[in-house]
């Protein structure tokens, strides 16, 4: 975890849990203890990844770890060796006339702009000796190194390849078992009592969902209409069973639990303590 000596920043997995977690309805001080950060720590990754989410009509503010990630990408790209361009201010001021399109006169004629490339040729033909490559410079205008010129100056900058949408990630429990760990007789189908459950959400703009719960060898399947996807909701569930079926029945009836990692899945400690005392059944994912 971010606590251990020598690592300083989260990790892309760690933000997507402390996501889920602030989805669970978890505070600062719960998820710094989980996760063995300090609580500042937390304070501050969730600046790092606010955002305004609408709901319902309503702006939310919430936190993203995919944009706590990024930002963390974007400033870890400050670091490293100095600019090549630093010292030679007469090779930027150069570079920067020909992409603008000043003339010797002083005046700016856009049909007269250099690409980069062309600044770059132009530069090396009148003697500069320090030595930029187009992708460096393209950088340099990028992060807005040079004084007045951006990417909205330059006559064509070729379009940026469409990356591929990012698959939806998960969260997960830090201590839940994996599904690797479950029974030999769970994965056979071999003996009842180990189910699968999930949850599935309604239309959007909703709150109410429905948990499902399936035998994994009698295929034997209950729903339970929920009044929101919180974990309480889904653990409320599990209780009312427990106290209708009695300790011995339900223990018999509910020897394992496998779900997915979804963020209503998260008090996984909490779901598996019995409303007798001690654990009620292990919970895989």
């Amino acid at each position: 975890m971010a606590g251990k000596k020598g690592q300083h920043y989260l990790t892309e997995d760690e933000r997507y849990i402390m996501e889920g977690m602030l989805l669970a309805g978890a505070g600062p001080t719960e998820i710094a203890r989980k996760m063995g950060i300090c609580r500042q720590t937390v304070y501050n990754e969730m600046k790092r990844g606010l955002y305004v989410h609408t709901c319902d009509l309503q702006d939310q503010i919430r936190y993203s770890a995919d944009k706590a990630q990024q930002i963390h990408k974007y400033r870890q790209t400050a670091k490293g060796r100095p600019l090549k361009i630093g010292n030679d201010h007469a090779l930027a001021e150069f570079l920067e006339n020909k992409m603008l399109g000043i003339q010797p006169n002083g005046k700016r004629d856009r049909r007269k702009r250099f690409s980069p490339s062309a600044a770059l040729a132009a530069a090396r033909a009148e003697g500069f000796t320090t030595s930029v490559c187009p992708s460096t410079l393209y950088s340099y205008i990028d992060k807005r190194v040079f004084l007045h010129i951006t990417n909205k100056d330059l006559i064509e900058k070729g379009r940026p390849r469409q990356k591929a949408a990012k698959p939806e990630r998960r969260t997960v429990h830090p201590a839940l078992p994996s599904i690797v760990n479950r029974p030999e007789a769970a994965n056979r189908r071999e003996e009842l009592g180990h189910k699968e459950i999930d949850l599935v959400v309604g239309c959007a703009n909703t709150k109410a969902a429905t948990l499902t719960i399936t035998d994994r060898k009698g295929r034997e399947e209950m729903a339970f209409l929920l009044p929101d996807k919180r974990a309480a909701s889904v653990r409320a569930v599990f209780d009312r069973l427990e106290r209708k079926l009695g300790k011995r029945k339900f223990r018999e009836t509910f020897r394992s639990i496998t779900t997915d990692n979804g963020p209503e899945f998260l008090e996984y400690d909490l779901l598996t303590q019995s409303i007798y005392g001690g654990k009620r059944f292990e919970v895989y994912h």
